[in-house]
C-alpha cells in the first residue's frame, strides 16, 4: 500500500479539523470550542468514549480507511488522529464469516447442581470435560479469538493461586483486579478464589493519560477493602505504587506475569458456600464507595435462578462485550456461562465502542444464542451502524437479548427490533431485565419469547398521585414504561409506600425484594447496611409499580446518574466544581437528564456565578469541563453557567437536584426570577399541596382498610352463628347474602361472567386459581347453588374454621399423610358420584406473587373417576385487594369468570391429565397472569 504523509498534507489536516469541529458542535451545541490539531480531545474538546467512537467512524468513512481500535483509547489530540490516518490501511469490505457453533460431541449433559462454591464449579467441569471450549477471547483488530478450555483455565488459575501463596497470601484477604477483558483477567479472578481470597474488581482507565488520576480515585475503594494486593497491567505499575502513600494497607502491585506460578505447587485451602466470593463496589469512582458483599452461595443461587428463567444450557452460546468489572458482565455473562457449560465469547468493551457491529458479527459467527447490553448499546447499534457494515449478517440464532443495567427506552427497543428484523432478529428475543449488585445481579426477567412489554399510562395521575393508570390510545401526553419482567424463581418483590405499607397494583413506591442471593450488607459500612434493610426486605433504592405480573421501573430514589452503563454520584463533582474561581461555593448541581430519543442520560453540571462578561464565562466553562473530566475521567455533556439563585435548595441548604433538573429541562435558566415573597409562597403552597395529597391518600387508604375490617367482623360474626345454628338450605342463603353484602358495603365492584356456561342438572367439579383469602368468599358470592370446598386438614384443628366448614359440607384433605390423603380422595369421588358439586383450589395454596402455579391432580382424578365435568373458574382482583400474608384490604375490582366445562373422556390417569391441562388452558385465557408451570 502506498502511504501518504497526512501530517504534511494541508488538505488532510483541514478535512480532519472540519470533521472534528462538526462533531464538537453536535455534542456541545451551547459552547464555542475552538478546534486545533493540538487541542486535547478530553479536556479541551470534551469527547467521551462514545464521542470518540463516533469520531473514528466518521474519519474512517471520510478517508476510506480502517483505523486501529486502540486509537479509541490512545489518541490524545487531533494530531494523533492525523498521524494514525497517515499509516492506516484502506477499508476492505467485510466477507461472510463462517459459523463456528458448538460441536455436538461437546454438548454437556448436566450442570454442577451440588457445587457450593465457584471453585467447585470449575473442578466439576475439569473432572468431566477438561477439553471442552469454555471461552473465545477476542483482542482488538481482526485477529482470531484465543480459545480457552476448562483445563486451560484451571491450569492458569492454579498458577495464580500458587504465586499468591508464595508471596504470603492468606485466605480471606482481598485482591484488587484492574485488568482488561483477557485470559489474564479470568485466570486472576479464579486464582484468587481458589486461594481462598476475595477479588475486588475495579475498572481500568479509559486512556493512559488518565492513569494517575484514575488510580488516585480508586484509593478509597482499596482502603475500604483493606487491599494488600493489586493486579494490573505493566503500564500501571509505576503509578500504582504511588498509591501506597494514600492506601497504607497496599503492599504488592503485581502483573499477570508476576502471578504465573507453578500449578502443581498449589495446595487448595477449604472454601465454604458462606465465604465471600467477591466484593462488588457500586459507586465507581465518586461518592462514598459501597462494597456489596457477595458469597459463593449468593452468586450460585442467582446464576441458577437466572438459568431457570432463561432455560440456559450447554447448547447456548453467550456473546458479551460487557466489562468484567461490572456484575452484569462478570456474573451474568462469564460466571453464568462457566456454570452452565455455555461457550462464552468475550470481546473487549473498547471493540464494541469503536465498532458496535463487531458485537453483532460475533453473534453471527459463533451462532450466539444469548447476549446482553445496557440500553445505550442497543441504541448505538440501531442508530450508528451503517447498512454497509451489516451486509450478510444473520441474527436468527439470538434467542435472548437482555437489556438492563440502565433505564430501558421504549423508543430504543422499537428501533433496534425494527431495524434488525431484516437480519433475522426476532422482536420476541428482546428481554428487558432488572437487577442490582445487592441481589448478585439478576432480580426480574420476562417470560421467554414475550418480547418487550410497553405500558402507556396517564401522565397526570402518575405525576400527582403516583398511580399508573392505563392511557387511552389517543392520549398524546401519555408516558411509556418498559416492563422488566417478574421476579426470578425463589425471589419476591413488593412495592412500598412512604408509610412503609405495601401498595397495591399500579401504585408507585419503593421496590423492595427478598431472595437467596440478597447481600448481607456493605463492606465495613454499618450505616449504609442498616439503611439497606427494611426488616427482612432489601430496599433497592428504585421506584416502581407492578401491573399484572410485570414490574415497571420508573426512576431512582437515590441521586445516582447512570451514563453509558456507569454509575456517577454528584457529590464529589459538585464540591470540586465549587472550588473554581468565579463559581459560587455550594451552588452547584450535578444531575442526569434523560434524552427522550435514546433513553440514555446526559451528565449536566449547573453552576451559579455572578460573572457576566462573555470571555470570562467561556474560561469558567472550560475550567469546569476540565475539572469534571479530572474527577470522573469523562466529560460532562452540558455545562450550564447560571445566575445566582438558579440552583434550588432545601431549607437546610441541601441541593434539590431533581428540582434543578426540572428548571434545566424547562429552559428557565437565566429567566428573570420572581420576587422572594412570590417564590416562597409558591414553593410553600406547592410543598403543602404535595404533602397534603400524600397525607390524604395515605389516610384514606388506612381509613378504608379499617372500615372494611370492621364491616367484615360485623358481617362474619352473625353469619358464622347463623351457619352454626340453621339447617342446610338457609345456611347457604345466609352466607351468600353475607358475602355479597360485604362487597357492596366495602364499595368493591363485583362482576360475574359466564354463569350461563354452567352445566345443568348435573354435579360438577369447580377448579379455581388461588390468589387470596378472599377467593372462597368470591366463589360463594358469585356462583349459584351449593358445593363443597376441599379444605386443607389443618383447618379442621381450629375451632372457628372447623365448625363453619363442617356445617357447609367441606371435605378436609390431608396433604402430608399419603395413606390418609388417598382415603380423602376416595371420599371426594364418592361425594361427586352422589351428585355433590366440589370446589377445589388445585394450586394447593396461595402466594404473594402473580402467576398460575402447577396444579395438583386430585380434583381432576375425582372428576374423571366420577364422570362429572370440570368447570374452570377464574378469579381476578383478590390478590390486589388482599395479598397473601396481609390482612389489610385495599380498594379494587373483583371479577369471576366461568369458562366452558371440560368433560372427561375416560377415568384413567391420562384422562385426569387431559382434564387438568384443558382446564388450566381455559383459566389462563381469562386470568391475565403468567403460567408459572411453563416458565
Amino acid at each position: 500500500m502506498a502511504e501518504w504523509q497526512a501530517e504534511e498534507t494541508p488538505d488532510a489536516a483541514t478535512r480532519l479539523i472540519d470533521i472534528v469541529t462538526a462533531l464538537v458542535r453536535e455534542l456541545h451545541p451551547s459552547r464555542a470550542l475552538k478546534v486545533t490539531l493540538d487541542r486535547d480531545l478530553d479536556r479541551d474538546l470534551q469527547f467521551d468514549s462514545l464521542g470518540r467512537a463516533e469520531l473514528l467512524l466518521r474519519l474512517e468513512r471520510a478517508f476510506a480507511v480502517a483505523l486501529p481500535e486502540q486509537l479509541l483509547a490512545t489518541a490524545e489530540t487531533p494530531r494523533d488522529l492525523l498521524r494514525a490516518l497517515a499509516t492506516a490501511r484502506p477499508a476492505i469490505a467485510r466477507g461472510h464469516p463462517i459459523r463456528m457453533g458448538t460441536p455436538p460431541e461437546l454438548e454437556a449433559g448436566s450442570v454442577p447442581e451440588n457445587a457450593d462454591t465457584l471453585a467447585d464449579v470449575l473442578a466439576w467441569h475439569v473432572a468431566r470435560q477438561p477439553e471442552r471450549p469454555h471461552a473465545y477471547l477476542y483482542e482488538s483488530g481482526d485477529a482470531a479469538p484465543q480459545l480457552l478450555t476448562y483445563r486451560d483455565l484451571d491450569h492458569a488459575a492454579r498458577g495464580v493461586a500458587a504465586a499468591l501463596a508464595a508471596r504470603g497470601f492468606s485466605p480471606g484477604q482481598t485482591v484488587a483486579i484492574m485488568l482488561p477483558t483477557s485470559r489474564d483477567y479470568l485466570a486472576t479472578f479464579l486464582g484468587i478464589v481458589l486461594a481462598g481470597g476475595v477479588p475486588v474488581p475495579i475498572y481500568p482507565p479509559a486512556r493512559p493519560s488518565q492513569l494517575e488520576d484514575h488510580l488516585r480515585r480508586h484509593a478509597r475503594i482499596l482502603q475500604t477493602a483493606e487491599t494488600k494486593y493489586l493486579v494490573t497491567v505493566p503500564e500501571a505499575q509505576t503509578a500504582a505504587r504511588l498509591l501506597r502513600g494514600q492506601v497504607d494497607c497496599l503492599r504488592h502491585v503485581l502483573t499477570a506475569t508476576d502471578l504465573a506460578g507453578d500449578p502443581g505447587a498449589f495446595a487448595p485451602p477449604p472454601i465454604k458456600a458462606t465465604d465471600t466470593a467477591f466484593v462488588q463496589f457500586t459507586s465507581g469512582s465518586t461518592g462514598q464507595p459501597k462494597g456489596v458483599v457477595l458469597t459463593h452461595q449468593n452468586i450460585l443461587s442467582n446464576i441458577r435462578a437466572m438459568g431457570e428463567a432463561t432455560r440456559a444450557g450447554s447448547k447456548d452460546i453467550f456473546v458479551s462485550w460487557l466489562p468484567l468489572y461490572h456484575d452484569m458482565g462478570l456474573i451474568g455473562a462469564w460466571l453464568g456461562s462457566m456454570y452452565f457449560a455455555m461457550q462464552a465469547v468475550l470481546l473487549p468493551p473498547l471493540t464494541f465502542l469503536a465498532r458496535p457491529e463487531r458485537w453483532l458479527w460475533a453473534i453471527h459467527e459463533h451462532g450466539g444464542t444469548m447476549s446482553a447490553a445496557p440500553n445505550f448499546g442497543f441504541e448505538l447499534c440501531a442508530s450508528r451502524v451503517p447498512d454497509a457494515a451489516l451486509e450478510g449478517l444473520d441474527l436468527a440464532t439470538w434467542r435472548r437479548a437482555f437489556n438492563g443495567a440502565e433505564p430501558v427506552s421504549p423508543a430504543t427497543v422499537r428501533r433496534f427490533s425494527e431495524r434488525f428484523a431484516a437480519y433475522g432478529f426476532r422482536a420476541q428475543a428482546m428481554a428487558p431485565v432488572y437487577g442490582l449488585a445487592e441481589a448478585a445481579v439478576g432480580l426480574a426477567f420476562p417470560p421467554l419469547d414475550s418480547g418487550a412489554v410497553i405500558d402507556r399510562i396517564c401522565r397526570g395521575p402518575f405525576e400527582r398521585e403516583g398511580r399508573a393508570r392505563p392511557a387511552e390510545t389517543d392520549d398524546a401526553t401519555s408516558l411509556e414504561f418498559v416492563a422488566c419482567g417478574r421476579p426470578l424463581p425463589g425471589y419476591e418483590i413488593r412495592i412500598v409506600g412512604a408509610t412503609g405499607r405495601e401498595l397495591g397494583e399500579r401504585e408507585v413506591g419503593r421496590l423492595e425484594f427478598l431472595g437467596p442471593s440478597a447481600t448481607s450488607g456493605y463492606l465495613k459500612d454499618p450505616t449504609a447496611s442498616e439503611a439497606l434493610f427494611d426488616g427482612d426486605w432489601l430496599d433497592s433504592g428504585d421506584l416502581a409499580y407492578i401491573a399484572g405480573a410485570d414490574v415497571y421501573l420508573t426512576s431512582r430514589t437515590k441521586d445516582v446518574i447512570i451514563r453509558a452503563g456507569r454509575n456517577i454520584y454528584p457529590y464529589e463533582v459538585e464540591e470540586a466544581v465549587g472550588d473554581i474561581d468565579g463559581v459560587r461555593k455550594g451552588c452547584v448541581a450535578v444531575f442526569g437528564s434523560t434524552n427522550p430519543v435514546s433513553g440514555t442520560e446526559k451528565l449536566v453540571v449547573m453552576a451559579e456565578t455572578r460573572e457576566e462578561e462573555p470571555s470570562a464565562l467561556e474560561r469558567m466553562a472550560a475550567a469546569i469541563a476540565t475539572r469534571v473530566n479530572d474527577v470522573l475521567g469523562m466529560p460532562a455533556d452540558d455545562v450550564v453557567l447560571a445566575p445566582p439563585r438558579t440552583v434550588l435548595k432545601t431549607s437546610s441548604g441541601k441541593i434539590r437536584r431533581a428540582a434543578s433538573r426540572e428548571v434545566y429541562e424547562r429552559g428557565d435558566i437565566g429567566k428573570r426570577a420572581r420576587s422572594v415573597w412570590w417564590q416562597v409562597t409558591r414553593l410553600a403552597l406547592s410543598s403543602a399541596a404535595s404533602r397534603w395529597r400524600v397525607l390524604r391518600r395515605t389516610a384514606a387508604e388506612i381509613c378504608y382498610g379499617i372500615y372494611v375490617e370492621v364491616i367484615f367482623f360485623l358481617i362474619v360474626i352473625p353469619v358464622w352463628i347463623g351457619v352454626a345454628l340453621l339447617p342446610p338450605g338457609p345456611r347457604w342463603a345466609l352466607i351468600r347474602r353475607g358475602a355479597r353484602m360485604l362487597f357492596r358495603a366495602a364499595g368493591i365492584p363485583f362482576l360475574v361472567d359466564g354463569i350461563e356456561r354452567l352445566p345443568h342438572d348435573t354435579a360438577c367439579v369447580y377448579v379455581s386459581n388461588h390468589a387470596s383469602y378472599l377467593d372462597g368468599v368470591v366463589a360463594i358470592a358469585g356462583l349459584p347453588g351449593t358445593f363443597s370446598f376441599a379444605a386443607k386438614a389443618e383447618l379442621e384443628e381450629r375451632f372457628v374454621s372447623r365448625i363453619f366448614l363442617r356445617r357447609i359440607g367441606a371435605h378436609f384433605v390431608e396433604r402430608t399423610d399419603v395413606e390418609k390423603g388417598l382415603a380423602d380422595a376416595r371420599a371426594e369421588v364418592r361425594a361427586a358420584q352422589r351428585g355433590e358439586s366440589l370446589y377445589f383450589f388445585p394450586e394447593g395454596g396461595l402466594t404473594r406473587e402473580p402467576g398460575l402455579r402447577p396444579f395438583h391432580l386430585g380434583a381432576f382424578a375425582a372428576a374423571a373417576e366420577a364422570g362429572v365435568p370440570v368447570v374452570p373458574v377464574t378469579i381476578r382482583g383478590t390478590r390486589s385487594i388482599l395479598r397473601g400474608g396481609s390482612w389489610f384490604p385495599r380498594r379494587g375490582t373483583l371479577t369471576l369468570v366461568v369458562a366452558e366445562p371440560v368433560y372427561p373422556d375416560g377415568s384413567d390417569w391420562a384422562a385426569s391429565v387431559r382434564l387438568r391441562d384443558e382446564a388450566r388452558a381455559r383459566m389462563l385465557k381469562h386470568l391475565g397472569e403468567p403460567d408459572i408451570s411453563v416458565d
